[in-house]
């Protein structure tokens, strides 16, 4: 890393810049990362021992939603007819193309209001950039990415606060109403739902193996559609009197998210694995050990919750704990409703949600993979 030169130092939006970065020399985004996307966040396991010891406040009766189930965000009322959904999300890069890693991750924290059942409002940008290694046009390629999908989205950034950090960091806090009657949760699960997921899995593995520069022929290009596709179904499904709970797939993987609907609502959640979406190119490169690490972590953490087929692939394992970033609505809705949910999913754009499971009552293991 280059010295720093207290003779040539600058502003840009509260952080302190050096003598400017050569964009043509710069390093790779992803080099400078331990760990990119949703693949950064703190392993299960160690998280809920973080958090085990916290002090636990008296909670207002306007607090709808807060930590209790690991929720996609809080929700609390403002009145009869709105509630303020706030959640936060910032990670590392996932890709080397400044532009492309903020949008994804400017997409991937507005999930978390969608999969609430709201709609957002605006946000504020979380920045932290090694100021004396990334030029100045680099990091405001990050800062437009994020804008871009902000304006997709119909909402300002309004804010925010940038540190110089030693890693490239960009996420959003992202804010958002909803009726609190149409508040989705993750523990609402009943038993006989269906499981419907939104969008297909296999990101943690193509960003793996565009890191050795494996990624298959358009892999790249279905990695980025995949993970700047908005989730704006959201509120439109939690329209719907049949639809029970939603989260967004996201770090914890479809394992991990499946388990907290199935934790929350005290069910076992059947997953269909034949049916589960895969992005192209996603199974092969994880048989070629082209994974994360933080799928290792992931099973580490929950697979004692978890039953697997006789047979279940190591490649398939790794999947079903791969890391996604800005990964889709997993929806748990009444059987008779899953064709208004289906037609959501597809007047929205999401031509590849399906069917991949069903909860029924507890059994001895919380998910079981078939």
């Amino acid at each position: 890393m280059a010295a720093r030169n207290p003779d040539h130092s600058a502003t840009i939006n509260g952080m302190n810049t050096l003598a400017a970065p050569n964009p043509a020399t710069e390093p790779r985004l992803t080099s400078l990362s331990h760990g990119g996307g949703c693949g950064c966040k703190i392993a299960p396991g160690v998280l809920s021992s973080i958090l085990r010891g916290s002090a636990r406040m008296p909670l207002p009766p306007e607090l709808l939603v807060g930590i209790e189930t690991s929720d996609d965000a809080a929700v609390y009322r403002l009145n009869a007819n709105q509630a303020l959904v706030a959640t936060t999300d910032f990670f590392m890069p996932i890709v080397d193309d400044p532009f492309d890693f903020g949008r994804i991750a400017a997409a991937n924290a507005l999930s978390d209001v969608y999969a609430m059942g709201g709609t957002p409002i605006m946000a504020l940008a979380l920045v932290g950039m090694p100021v004396n290694v990334l030029s100045t046009d680099t990091i405001a390629r990050i800062l437009d990415g994020g804008a871009s999908v902000c304006r997709a989205a119909g909402i300002p950034i309004a804010g925010g606060h940038s540190i110089d950090s030693v890693e490239p960091i960009y996420g959003l806090v992202a804010l958002g109403l909803v009726h609190p009657d149409r508040v989705r949760r993750n523990s609402g699960t009943r038993v006989g739902d269906a499981l419907v997921l939104g969008k297909p899995i296999g990101v943690g593995v193509l960003s793996a193996a565009l890191k050795k520069d494996a990624l298959p022929e358009g892999g790249y290009d279905r990695m980025i559609a995949a993970t700047t596709q908005l989730n704006t179904a959201g509120p439109d499904l939690a329209a719907l009197p049949g639809v029970h709970a939603m989260t967004d797939v996201t770090g914890f993987a479809l394992a991990g998210h499946a388990l907290e609907l199935a934790r929350g609502a005290e069910v076992t959640l059947r997953i269909d694995w034949p049916a589960v979406p895969l992005l192209p190119g996603a199974l092969g490169r994880a048989a070629r050990g082209i994974v994360t690490g933080a799928s290792a972590r992931n099973w580490a953490a929950y697979g004692h919750e978890v039953a697997l087929p006789a047979q279940f692939d190591t490649a398939d394992r790794a999947l079903l704990t791969d890391p996604q970033t800005s990964g889709g609505l997993l929806v748990a809705c009444a059987p008779e409703a899953l064709d208004a949910v289906r037609a959501t999913f597809a007047r929205h754009g999401f031509t590849h949600a399906a069917v991949v499971g069903r909860a029924t009552p507890r059994a001895a293991t919380a998910l079981v993979v078939r």
